[in-house]
């Protein structure tokens, strides 16, 4: 796919554990093409989100209280860092999958190596 691409981040013992748990860096990305903002952690979480579903993007300093993929319903979170979140709302909701679940994704957010950058990207015309 072809597109800008923004690895997820992690802390150092992050990194090793979800590595470990196949949710690493190597299988682990945010990438915004003309169309469509992919996200994948591993076999945990994958989205096609296309990129007229944005209805807003910004950096997140909510509290985390946890790393990897978790949420419920239609918000989840997707980080292997407490820091560099970005909150991405969706309307319509996006099909999406976490693990062999199907969800209806209004409200994503994921920890990025360049906060800034994806936000930037996404206020971009796509």
């Amino acid at each position: 796919m072809s597109g800008k691409r923004f690895g997820i981040s992690y802390g150092s013992f992050n990194r090793a554990l979800l590595t470990v748990l196949g949710m690493g860096p190597e299988r682990s990305h945010v990438t915004v093409s003309d169309d469509t903002v992919t996200v994948r952690m591993g076999w945990a979480f994958r989205s096609d989100i296309p990129r007229s579903a944005v209805t807003s993007s910004r950096l997140d300093d909510d509290k985390i209280w946890g790393w990897g993929v978790h949420g419920w319903g239609a918000k989840w979170l997707v980080n292997g860092s407490s820091s560099g979140v970005v909150r991405l709302d969706l309307d319509p909701a996006v099909p999406s999958k976490v693990g062999p679940f199907g969800v209806g994704l209004r409200v994503l957010r994921v920890s990025v190596e360049e906060p800034n950058a994806l936000v930037a990207e996404l206020a971009a015309d796509g």
